[in-house]
């Protein structure tokens, strides 16, 4: 914790058996825990895993900060993760991070290596490898995401129509863009959080830690992304695999940047196979 942060409260929920292999799911920018749906859960802790998800800090019922002005750092979140670990008796877990919490979940795994018996990186991009020679963000979506300027992040019809779009925008090119069901979780979401004006803290926040390279890696990794995934092209995801020895990488044809509910089966299975 850095010394102008005050102990946040880390909000979390768990399915299955405590005496089952934990999970602990991180989510992305912006996304509460809601964003690993509460299904999705259920049916990994029917595989026999006690899945832990919870709110990372400015979303959710867990602790904000004032828009534009984060008083934590990047570090403080990667330390929240492991005392949702401690709220839970969990010792050692399975981390699964997705988008920047994949970037999260890998720097668990670098400074708690004690606690974290497995990693599964979803959407993201190695942490401490050289980047610049992969595709970045398509166009498409970098037009899409600066009409994020002009939203008003305290007008609820205004947000939520802006992030449906943007749920569209990242979506599959395999499965049909369900956005009666996306803006009915992102209404949920939105309720539940009390907005989301705090939420994009999240893209001012600094690292505030040592640098670290995915490299160093000592936890058996299972990478999973998208084969059209717009923000992080899946370029990003197999440079992670490459840059781990013994790495698995499960490609979900299609996918874009989201877990979408047909490609879970795919997405479960191979965490459930991950020891």
């Amino acid at each position: 914790m850095t010394a102008a942060t005050k102990r946040p409260d880390i909000v979390s929920q768990a399915f299955g058996n405590p005496a089952d292999p934990a999970v602990l799911l991180i989510m992305g920018a912006m996304a509460s825990m809601l964003w690993w749906p509460e299904a999705f859960c259920r049916q990994l802790a029917g595989r026999g895993r006690f899945v832990i998800r919870y709110d990372n800090r400015d979303t959710g019922l867990s602790t904000k900060y004032p828009p534009g002005a984060p008083s934590y750092t990047f570090e403080d979140m990667v330390d929240d993760a492991v005392r949702v670990l401690d709220d839970h008796g969990v010792a050692n877990a399975h981390v699964a991070g997705m988008s920047m919490g994949g970037t999260l979940a890998q720097s668990v795994a670098l400074k708690y290596p004690k606690r974290v018996g497995a990693l599964t990186v979803i959407s993201s991009s190695p942490l401490g490898v050289d980047t610049s020679g992969l595709p970045g963000t398509t166009e498409a979506y970098k037009e899409h995401s600066a009409q994020g300027a002009n939203v008003d992040w305290s007008n609820r019809e205004q947000v939520l129509d802006f992030e449906v779009k943007d749920a569209r925008a990242i979506a599959s090119t395999r499965h049909p863009f369900d956005e009666k069901r996306t803006r009915a979780m992102i209404e949920a979401d939105y309720d539940r959080s009390g907005g989301l004006a705090s939420a994009t803290n999240h893209f001012l926040v600094k690292g505030g830690g040592p640098k670290r390279t995915v490299r160093d890696l000592t936890a058996p990794l299972l990478v999973i992304h998208g084969s059209a995934d717009p923000l992080f092209p899946v370029e990003h995801g197999e440079a992670l695999a490459k840059a781990v020895p013994g790495a698995r990488l499960v490609k979900v044809e299609g996918g874009g940047h989201e877990l979408h509910r047909n490609d879970w089966p795919q997405i479960i299975e191979a965490m459930a196979a991950l020891r």
